[in-house]
């Protein structure tokens, strides 16, 4: 067993085909069925299912390719590190659409502050996108305000959140403080997009009121909802952070639902075999 065994695995279970795997990986397809059968025999298991011309990954074959992605991500960064002869590499963070917004610059001011040689790139998405890109390694750790469900991720909550509920001048509810849940029946609502977590958070309540909406938009860019908003053409329910500008200027007014508080934690993410260097140490440390 060797981390070319791994590389060729990992590349067929991302391809669904050996003569693909083989053009990508510059060797013979024969090279690669040889390869794959080795990996078979050494653990006594099999790792594909062929239907319709396509494999596809037994369980066996997917428990390894988690353990695989994160052997061969910890080499490359190993061999990364000693030919440079520094732990300068590049943390990957990954941020959800409120924290990239509103919380990451602080924390990266403090992540410098205590070490100026750590270098980042940084990722903002949504909760279900991120969540994926650290099951396949394209991620160190991440800063999500919604709730990952794999079991392959350790998540532990850092800060938290408040939602509200926010209406333009325009808007029959401006002059109003609070609501019963009962009045937003039919009400046109910006919402984010399916994988938000506050809008997750906001559907939970809904449904468990019966309370039907009208979703007039729904979009991955809060400065678009924040625009429809103060432009009178639906209510959203959006962080505090994101619109605590706009509440002092009084283009926009907070709106109170009756017995119903919304909040949600932040949490840092990150998965339960990434190997732990330096500077992740460092970002966990200053959370």
């Amino acid at each position: 067993m060797s981390i070319r065994h791994l590389r060729i695995f990992i590349m067929v279970a991302s391809l669904k085909n050996m003569s693909a795997a083989a053009e990508k990986l510059f060797i013979t397809q024969p090279s690669v069925s040889q390869a794959i059968k080795e990996i078979e025999h050494y653990y006594g298991v099999k790792l594909f299912e062929r239907l319709s011309k396509k494999l596809y990954l037994t369980e066996s074959g997917e428990y390894l390719l988690r353990y695989a992605t994160h052997i061969v991500q910890s080499f490359d960064e190993m061999e990364t590190m000693m030919k440079n002869k520094s732990d300068n590499i590049a943390l990957r963070i990954g941020a959800s659409i409120t924290v990239g917004s509103c919380l990451l610059n602080h924390i990266l001011d403090d992540l410098e502050e205590e070490n100026n040689k750590i270098t980042t790139q940084i990722y903002v998405r949504n909760t279900k996108e991120i969540e994926k890109m650290l099951l396949d390694s394209e991620l160190d750790v991440a800063l999500v305000e919604g709730t990952v469900t794999s079991k392959d991720l350790i998540s532990k909550p850092v800060y938290q959140d408040k939602l509200i509920m926010v209406v333009g001048k325009g808007h029959k509810f401006y002059n109003r403080d609070e609501i019963s849940i009962e009045e937003l029946q039919g009400e046109a609502i910006i919402s984010r997009e399916e994988g938000s977590g506050s809008k997750t958070i906001f559907d939970n309540i809904l449904k468990s009121n019966q309370i039907e909406v009208d979703i007039k938009w729904s979009s991955t860019d809060t400065g678009a909802i924040k625009d429809a908003v103060l432009e009178s053409r639906g209510l959203a329910v959006l962080s505090r952070l994101m619109v605590e500008r706009e509440l002092k200027k009084g283009t926009l007014h907070e709106v109170s639902l009756k017995e119903v508080s919304m909040f949600r934690e932040i949490f840092v993410v990150y998965h339960k075999n990434k190997f732990m260097s330096k500077s992740l140490k460092c970002f966990l440390e200053i959370l």
